[in-house]
């Protein structure tokens, strides 16, 4: 099995940099965006075995990405993280097919379960 690639999304770059380096020294290939808009241009899109996102963004959020990805066709796991959780917050993230909500300032230890969780859904629905 080849060595996944994770994305994450976050407008605030010491996010996007502390959560890069976490993954890398975990062995993983990460690319990282500003935007939701920047993660749907990207030329890897279908790459992604999972896309760690902010759930408040500016122009598109997190939960508004998720909806796109799932209208464009792709069924690849979706891990939110939010500096301002509340239940219904995690309870739309959740019942739109999340398979992680984190709260900001998140551990290392609670990210890489829910990135475990999600990958191993992952590849048994797609059958690898």
């Amino acid at each position: 099995m080849s060595t996944p690639l994770i994305s994450v999304v976050d407008d605030d770059a010491s996010v996007r940099a502390a959560t890069e380096n976490l993954l890398k020294s975990r062995g993983y290939i990460v690319q990282i965006f500003a935007s939701a808009e920047e993660l749907l241009r990207s030329p890897h899109l279908n790459d992604s075995s999972c896309v760690i996102t902010d759930v408040q963004m500016s122009t598109m959020n997190g939960l508004e990405l998720l909806a796109e990805m799932r209208t464009r066709g792709y069924d690849v796991p979706f891990i939110f993280i939010t500096a301002f959780p509340n239940d219904r917050m995690r309870a739309s993230a959740l019942g739109a097919g999340a398979i992680g909500f984190l709260a900001k300032p998140f551990g290392a230890k609670a990210l890489i379960e829910h990135l475990d969780t999600a990958l191993k859904a992952y590849s048994s629905r797609a059958g690898t």
